[in-house]
């Protein structure tokens, strides 16, 4: 998988203080993709229905981020959150969708909704005075 383009400032830090854990961490990461037959873009699929069945938000963007560098769509991403509907309930697949678009956002590709009609103006109503 390509390197990440967005690594959080977190992890860089703990990188440079555990230098060695942290390899031995990403090491593992690179052994398991390479032990099974999945490709880059499902298994970066797959980890990140993971990060939203964990409810873990730096997870979902990490991991949509992800997705998206192995070739998913956002939309790809998107129908993953949907999936976990029945799984993890309606809220929680909600706020992993906002997840989703935090990233969506960042990376100015924002899906477009269906267009919305303006209101119709509202009659203006004659106020009686009280007397």
């Amino acid at each position: 998988m390509a390197k990440r383009t967005k690594v959080p400032g977190w992890y860089e830090t703990q990188r440079r203080r555990h230098g060695g854990v942290i390899a031995a961490y990403e090491e593992l990461g690179r052994a398991c993709r390479a032990a099974g037959p999945l490709d880059g873009r499902t298994a970066a699929l797959v980890k990140l229905g993971i990060a939203v069945g964990s409810r873990l938000e730096g997870a979902v963007h990490s991991h949509v981020r992800r997705s998206v560098e192995a070739g998913a769509s956002l939309d790809d991403c998107r129908h993953v959150v949907l999936l976990a509907t029945t799984t993890i309930g309606f809220p929680s697949m909600m706020a992993a969708l906002s997840w989703v678009e935090d990233v969506a956002v960042e990376r100015g590709r924002v899906a477009r909704g269906p267009r919305r009609r303006r209101a119709a103006p509202r009659a203006r109503v004659a106020r009686r005075r009280r007397r």
